[in-house]
């Protein structure tokens, strides 16, 4: 019999593109929509939807026609079809942007992701359907073996390109070059199945194609800013743009900074060194490069200013691109760490500490806003200290979701400092401390003319109209927490919720009306309401135990994935590095759970494996604080579990003939569209962590009972 080596070699190329281009692709996503981590479930829920109608629909078609012929036709196409979805990711601003600038809601998030995914993900899955044909066919397994053996052939792929992706492509490759790597493989596999070299010479096309498209695609996307640089650091993307006299920074395609903007970098800091009455030593977190730092330093009583920034490529930026946004001063210290590490590890104390870091749009910023960071915080400051927050607003009126949101920041900093106050205007500023606090114009501007602090615009001409009595007491009122207000936490990101309402009032009054509705529904109702949904498909459709629970465990698999993605931003703040990793960890653990299903000479109990998946999520709850190394471990266990699960369900399934390969696979991946879209959209920031971990468990009950059931 001839050698199934290379035709296995082939089949494991299937992961190890899928998740290469799952890697790029939601960094792409990330950056297209500002570093919001909707981004991530979004394109999760559209990539398994597609994946799912390429396997259970599209693999029905040219099933008479050699395997190896349709296997090898899909290689060449995918290898066409992941730089042709960078290309409509990096397009959606121009679709859907009408000015320059401007914020993209869920709606453009999910028409990018639709059709940009529908390039590639509906080949992969045809793929699976396609080589696991081929391999019975040329193997002589039967259609459940073969099935799984296509199952844990993709899994192995999977964890070698996540392992690729990390330590190797996005850290020296662009996206472009790395399509092409990928499509030049894909091609080479087609040539040895069709056994045709000539298939090699569309390589050239593609690697030649490759630098030349990274530039144009790049140059559309910021159309009206004169792009200067673009960095993929392990932590986001960074491009230095220019426009009109000014320069930019923008993260993760969310502008940071402008320099020259003087009433930004006053604004920064001015007002809260004024708020102590000798402010020796300063922290800022984040934001310096646009000139606060050089206004921080212009208070003499300051002996030294610590400036935290997680990525070193932003110093590095603004040392070649700002000159002067970071002052040759003996007293300022640049930390490449992130802000919380820092603030929590560290040995120093402080006077003020300053957050300077956008509103917390994103899992990643919200960190920087719980009551658990403000405790830390509150340990590093020196007696008297202030930590200060900044928020963007308006000068006379906060609408209903900003005053929603800022209530709920004044309610966290009440749980930790005794003393909290508010200075109104177009930023916003919130103060905490256990010292008392100043909110009379007079009082801060004769500390700033008693340090000789020279400003523009936090002066004696602004600042006392800007605070008059009326306008404090006003915003105070405003802002002033109930009795229902939730206390933001990290494992409960209810300010992340609220300004994920704010956020979706910019785009119009049905998302807005929607985020609302949605957070107003109780916790118990969305879980009863969960529970008869799956009972109506197990009565209704009356589907086998095997593909009920296959269905489930998609849903929770993806939904404990999700958690330990934004579980980990939430912690650590840099996922965007660890994406690979905890991916490359989730695939290699369903290889070896997969396999190990396999080994064993019975089918495993279906029942008291669905058991075991209700319980991961809360073991992942429970676990995901000890630190990276354990973060990492639990995606290896949890995809253990969903591999063993997979291989084990596929078992039961085929026990009765005539079932299709593509259909359990097909609801593997429709049950992880809806978990993708359930938990990062909805779950996870209207009821937080633990909660989401106890509705991933109830989705498996039913399933468990109905899999004592003989398998049918």
């Amino acid at each position: 019999m001839r050698s199934t080596t290379p035709l296995r070699g082939a089949l494991a190329l299937i992961g190890f593109t899928s998740v290469v281009a799952q890697v790029v692709l939601m960094r792409e996503l990330m950056v297209a929509f500002c570093g919001n981590e909707i981004a991530l479930g979004v394109m999760l829920a559209c990539w398994l939807l597609w994946t799912a109608a390429g396997s259970g629909l599209l693999g029905r078609w040219a099933s008479g026609a050699p395997p190896r012929r349709v296997v090898a036709g899909l290689q060449a196409a995918v290898a066409v079809g992941f730089p042709l979805a960078i290309v409509a990711v990096r397009q959606s601003r121009a679709v859907f942007q009408t000015a320059r600038g401007e914020l993209l809601g869920v709606g453009p998030m999910f028409a990018t992701a639709l059709v940009a995914l529908a390039l590639f993900c509906p080949l992969s899955g045809w793929l699976f359907t396609a080589g696991s044909r081929m391999l019975a066919g040329e193997t002589g397994e039967a259609p459940g073996a073969a099935t799984v053996s296509v199952y844990l052939l993709e899994a192995v792929g999977a964890v070698l390109g996540g392992l690729a992706a990390s330590l190797l492509l996005v850290r020296f490759l662009q996206p472009f070059e790395i399509a092409a790597l990928i499509g030049a493989l894909n091609l080479a596999a087609a040539a040895m199945l069709l056994r045709r070299p000539a298939c090699l010479l569309a390589v050239a096309a593609l690697v030649v194609a490759a630098a030349p498209l990274e530039r144009l695609t790049l140059e559309h996307f910021w159309r009206g800013f004169g792009l200067l640089a673009v960095r993929n650091s392990v932590y986001g993307n960074l491009a230095v743009l220019e426009t009109e006299g000014s320069r930019s920074l923008a993260e993760n395609g969310l502008v940071v900074l402008t320099v020259p903007d003087p009433a930004a970098a006053e604004e920064a800091v001015h007002l809260p060194l004024a708020e102590h009455p000798a402010p020796r030593r300063v922290l800022l977190i984040g934001g310096g490069a646009n000139g606060s730092l050089a206004e921080a330093l212009k208070h003499p009583t300051v002996e030294r200013l610590d400036w935290v920034e997680l990525d070193p490529t932003i110093p590095e930026l603004a040392r070649r691109y700002f000159p002067g946004a970071i002052p040759q001063d003996p007293r300022l210290l640049v930390h490449a760490v992130d802000g919380r590490l820092f603030v929590k590890s560290g040995g120093e104390s402080f006077d003020v500490i300053i957050v300077n870091l956008p509103e917390p749009q994103t899992a990643q910023l919200n960190r920087f806003y719980t009551a658990g960071f403000f405790r830390e915080a509150s340990r590093r400051l020196r007696q008297g200290g202030v930590l200060a927050l900044a928020f963007p607003a308006s000068e006379n009126y906060l609408s209903p979701e900003a005053a929603a949101f800022l209530r709920c920041i004044v309610q966290t900093l009440r749980s930790v400092f005794p003393h909290v106050t508010a200075l109104p205007g177009e930023t916003v500023h919130l103060f905490g401390s256990a010292a008392p606090l100043e909110t009379g114009a007079d009082a801060l501007l004769a500390r700033l003319r008693e340090r000789h602090v020279a400003t523009q615009y936090i002066s004696e001409y602004l600042l006392p109209f800007r605070l008059t009595p009326e306008r404090v007491s006003a915003l105070e009122q405003r802002i002033a927490p109930g009795a229902a207000t939730p206390v933001n936490r990290d494992f409960a990101p209810v300010a992340y919720y609220f300004d994920l309402t704010l956020w979706s009032a910019r785009f119009g009054g049905a998302y807005r009306d929607l985020m609302k509705r949605a957070g107003a529904v109780p916790f118990w109702v969305v879980a009863a309401a969960v529970v008869l949904l799956v009972a109506a498909l197990a009565l209704v459709l009356r589907p086998s135990p095997a593909a009920l629970c296959t269905g489930a465990t998609g849903f929770t698999a993806i939904g404990i994935e999700i958690l330990l993605l934004v579980g980990f931003q939430a912690l650590y703040g840099y996922v965007y590095q660890q994406l690979a990793i905890l991916v490359a960890a989730f695939m290699a653990g369903m290889a070896l759970g997969s396999r190990a299903a396999l080994a064993r000479p019975a089918a495993p109990p279906l029942a008291a494996i669905q058991l075991l998946v209700a319980a991961a999520p809360a073991a992942v709850y429970g676990l995901l604080g000890l630190g990276p190394l354990a973060a990492t471990a639990l995606a290896l266990a949890c995809g253990a579990l969903g591999g063993f699960q997979f291989a084990a369900a596929s078992r039961h399934y085929f026990a009765r003939a005539g079932r299709s390969a593509g259909k359990l696979y097909a609801l593997d991946l429709a049950g992880s569209c809806a978990g993708a879209l359930v938990v990062s959209v909805y779950t996870i920031p209207v009821f937080g962590f633990l909660r989401t971990a106890l509705l991933l468990a109830l989705v498996n009950a039913i399933p468990a009972w109905t899999a004592r059931r003989p398998a049918r």
